[in-house]
């Protein structure tokens, strides 16, 4: 149950260099990754329409990508460019064979795929755009593949109460330091944001960053969780996204981008902080999948797990408009909730 016309994250910039082919598997889709003689990033489904060989275990030849099987040539549009065992007098047209292309976009080092219903259809929504300059690139990655289904690496992702107790450490929260808090939230586009506010004083790290600060999350499907932390002109974007791999994987990235000179210096120790995080975020989900052979029905309950069930409504309401081929209406109203952590 993959949502489609939308783009989802696929890789950082680095990884599809020039002169190399990269592959990814995404919603159980195999697609293959490369940049033409002008530097442009291109996806192709990664099977020859041949003889299903990966276009990716082959080479990019005089910009386009060559099967390793017969040596068919594709150009980045899809459109096959040359078949070597035709001879003289046969009458296929090598023009009339394409393989299947995916839309992508790339800005400030990142690269998105966007995964339609229907093969050939053109965006229906515009790529995600961060609130950062044009040239940002990514200051921190982390990436972890995470053993579950899409929902519940989302789940995880938006919970707000589950924060003392999966993440306690000194560098966080604990049980101790729980209190009741009250964030207003309102609807954007395609999702909703917990709207701009103090960040909560139990969360140790934040204090390292001064004293006139902000921060607002917003979610957005298919799955993009975007934090952003200011401090006067300085500014955090914490970008977590969340790429189902097949119907049991899901790969959760983890990208930040800053403009603080000094955080480089903390950096060495940043990034395991970082890792840690995630890896005990993918441990509960682990400990659900154990558990999911018995079938266990779910509860969610008001106010804590209300982004949850927007999420779940957001969903349902995405694919009824597909399908129904009306425009998409978003169920989240502004709300304040209340909870603690």
């Amino acid at each position: 149950m993959f949502l489609k016309n939308l783009w989802y994250f696929a890789l950082p910039s680095r990884a599809v260099p020039p002169g190399r082919m990269t592959p990814k598997e995404f919603l159980g889709e195999p697609v293959m990754f490369a940049r033409d003689l002008q530097g442009q990033v291109f996806a192709f489904r990664d099977l020859c329409p041949h003889r299903g060989v990966p276009l990716s275990a082959g080479k990019l030849v005089e910009g386009t990508v060559e099967c390793p099987y017969h040596g068919w040539r594709f150009k980045p549009s899809g459109q096959c460019h040359h078949i070597p065992s035709l001879v003289s007098g046969q009458d296929l047209d090598p023009g009339k064979i394409s393989v299947r292309t995916y839309p992508v976009s790339e800005s400030n080092g990142l690269i998105w795929v966007y995964i339609a219903e229907q093969p050939g259809e053109a965006p229906k929504v515009p790529a995600p755009a961060l609130d950062l300059p044009p040239g940002a690139r990514p200051r921190m990655q982390e990436m972890q593949l995470f053993p579950c289904e899409l929902d519940s690496a989302v789940v995880g992702l938006m919970d707000p109460a589950h924060g003392p107790f999966v993440h306690k450490s000194w560098w966080w929260r604990s049980t101790k330091s729980m209190y009741e808090k009250a964030k207003d939230y309102a609807p954007v586009e395609r999702g909703f944001t917990m709207v701009a506010h103090k960040p909560s004083r139990n969360s140790t790290i934040y204090h390292l960053l001064g004293g006139d600060l902000t921060t607002e999350i917003a979610f957005h499907l298919p799955g993009i969780r975007i934090e952003t932390i200011k401090a006067g002109k300085n500014q955090i974007l914490s970008l977590t996204t969340c790429t189902p791999v097949d119907a049991t994987k899901t790969e959760v990235t983890q990208t930040f981008f800053w403009n603080i000179g000094w955080l480089w210096a903390i950096r060495p120790f940043f990034r395991p902080m970082a890792s840690a995080f995630l890896a005990q975020d993918r441990h509960m989900v682990t400990l659900q999948q154990e558990a999911a052979r018995f079938q266990p029905r779910q509860m969610l309950i008001q106010d804590a797990d209300t982004p949850a069930i927007w999420y779940f409504r957001l969903k349902k309401e995405w694919a009824t408009a597909l399908e129904e081929g009306r425009t998409f209406d978003n169920p989240v109203k502004p709300v304040t909730l209340r909870w603690r952590s």
